[in-house]
């Protein structure tokens, strides 16, 4: 029978309590971990969201009625307990508990309420597959280190909101329910009852509110927002998701990145109590991809790219003289000290590179003064030596290189680049390596549209001397935009905006959008930019991903409360799921399905 918590009040959270609070009469409430009877008496491990205390019931001081209870009690049941604080006897103390030191002995015990067994243990290292966690999430969040991982998101918040508001930032909400504006990922789409046929878009970023609200004259915003997103799901991305969002006027690039420098040395020094070292490294888009293959490069460690036009232009193997013919790229890595890496392993690091896009991998290991390739038949000892030059090769190392269109052989060799570190363990998660990486292309070439896309968003400005190729080599533009990566992830990513609406015209221009198609999409952005707008620009940080990488989770799903899994779908709630007819009547919506499907 469940009792009440009437006339009982608690004191203390349980892991609040340490040998200060010796001899104090306390009262804790929080669910059963674990309990053991020894039969004269009974120790209890009581949790809630501070962490573990024990408690001791001993039957002639906690009374025959409520020890008799003590024998009752199971996993997960909720209880109140009253008692005194006292140090845990010879040989009890838990050191790698925060209150193994003490306990609490039983002077009252109430169940407040009764549980099922819950489908797995309610435990750090639970060996449960994360399809059934998911499914009873409720029970999930219970374990300490998805507690632990939400507390820190909520510390992460809360800094932000302090350091921003220090700075002058207005915290300002901005529509959930907005207007459709397919440029870039899929919208998700609200039907209007009332006005039938018609539909709202939930926003993918604040973009454009915030932008007006610069133009409106509010100088810096700042929100912690919420944003979605219809795209393919990964580890690290959702189809809701959380921005730490900020706009500013009358700023330049370097305002921005000193800014937003100084935010993450506040958050992880009041979170994690972590010294960050300023000014942060920076390096160019084309430095970056030419040196990592990324543009979120990971700076743990090296494995830099090398580029072997140099060698591959005139020699004699014809995969690479002929890639740099037609255009091409030729680049390596020197995987330090993986000479003696087995065959089959090296077979499966080209398909790796097949899976990315390459047509496969050429190899050259050193080991003890030799050269084992497959490749080296082809090259004089001229060209063998150059190309141990280029790469810095040495003895003991393991050259692995791509010929391809240039994309591709970034994009598989920094793919590469990863595995070969994770095989090397060279990614340390204690390790924060933060980089700027500045002078994004401003557009980029879609085949499968036929034209220029946005790089970042269409309200991203230029640099000023590239203007002048919008109308003749769009391709070439820099942007005046930046991303700060951690660690091999992109934390966050801004720009300085375009705040001339004739600028703004030639940028849609540059889209492929007729003027026309321009204002039907943007015509309230383009009419409001007739009223004086400030130069500004901002940045948005992904909550999930920063809070993600601070706790050394290996998945966002681990830092959000309620995630979803790789098909967008709750398997808690069941959602997304079917409607009423009579809900789909009302808003003039008819659910057609696909052809075939019964």
């Amino acid at each position: 029978m469940n009792e009440s918590m009437a006339g009982m009040k608690r004191t203390h959270y349980a892991a609040e309590l340490s040998m200060s609070n010796a001899n104090e009469k306390v009262t804790v409430m929080g669910w059963v971990q674990k309990r053991r009877n020894l039969g004269s008496v009974i120790f209890l491990d009581i949790r809630d969201r501070s962490g573990l205390i024990q408690v001791f019931l001993d039957e002639p001081v906690l009374g025959p009625e409520d020890f008799a209870k003590g024998e009752r009690l199971r996993a997960e049941f909720v209880v109140a307990v009253e008692g005194v604080v006292q140090r845990r006897g010879d040989g009890g103390v838990n050191p790698n508990l925060k209150t193994g030191e003490i306990e609490i002995r039983a002077t009252a015990l109430r169940i407040l309420n009764h549980a099922e067994t819950p489908p797995f243990h309610i435990e750090d290292d639970v060996n449960a597959k994360e399809d059934l966690r998911l499914k009873y999430r409720y029970l999930d969040l219970r374990r300490p280190v998805l507690q632990k991982n939400l507390i820190l998101r909520h510390k992460v918040t809360t800094a932000a909101r302090q350091f921003l508001d220090k700075e002058g930032f207005l915290e300002i909400e901005t529509p959930m329910l907005t207007r459709s504006t397919p440029e870039g990922a899929r919208d998700y789409l609200v039907p209007s009852r009332i006005n039938q046929g018609m539909f709202y878009a939930l926003p993918q970023s604040p973009q454009i509110f915030k932008q007006l609200l610069m133009l409106s004259g509010y100088d810096r915003y700042m929100q912690i927002a919420k944003c979605f997103r219809d795209e393919d799901l990964r580890a690290d991305r959702q189809p809701e998701f959380t921005q730490i969002d900020m706009e500013l006027s009358f700023v330049n690039q370097e305002d921005i990145l000193d800014l937003n420098e100084r935010l993450l040395q506040y958050i992880f020094k009041q979170v994690m109590d972590m010294e960050l070292s300023l000014p942060f490294k920076r390096i160019t888009y084309k430095e970056a991809m030419e040196r990592f293959g990324s543009d979120k490069p990971d700076m743990r460690f090296g494995l830099e790219l090398k580029d072997l036009a140099e060698l591959a232009a005139g020699c004699g193997f014809s995969v690479f003289a002929d890639t740099i013919k037609s255009g091409g790229s030729v680049r390596a890595i020197n995987a330090k000290g993986m000479a003696e890496l087995p065959r089959k392993q090296i077979d499966a690091l080209t398909e790796l590179c097949k899976y990315h896009g390459a047509k496969g991998m050429a190899y050259l290991a050193v080991k003890d003064g030799e050269v084992k390739s497959s490749f080296a038949k082809f090259l004089t000892e001229t060209e063998i030596q150059k190309l141990l030059q280029l790469t810095e090769a040495e003895d003991g190392d393991l050259i692995l290189a791509v010929a391809d269109k240039e994309e591709v052989v970034f994009k598989v060799l920094g793919e590469l680049r990863l595995e070969i570190a994770r095989r090397l363990n060279y990614l340390d998660k204690n390790v924060y390596d933060f980089v700027w990486v500045t002078e994004f292309p401003l557009l980029e070439w879609s085949e499968e549209q036929g034209r220029y896309m946005a790089k970042h968003h269409p309200f991203t400005t230029p640099m000023e001397e590239d203007i002048p190729l919008l109308d003749t080599d769009p391709g070439k533009v820099r942007a005046v935009a930046y991303d700060i990566c951690l660690n091999g992830n992109e934390l966050g990513g801004g720009s300085l905006r375009i705040y001339h609406r004739h600028l703004q015209e030639k940028m849609f221009e540059a889209l492929g959008f007729s003027k026309e198609e321009a204002y039907e999409r943007f015509g309230f952005l383009l009419d409001a930019f007739q009223y004086g707008v400030p130069p500004h620009g901002g940045l948005a940080f992904g909550l999930d991903r920063m809070v993600m990488l601070m706790a050394k989770a290996d998945s966002i799903r681990e830092v959000i409360a309620f995630p979803k899994v790789k098909d967008a779908s709750d398997p808690m709630s069941d959602a997304p799921n079917i409607v009423e007819e009579k809900q789909l009547r009302e808003l003039g919506i008819q659910v057609i399905k696909p052809e075939g499907e019964k």
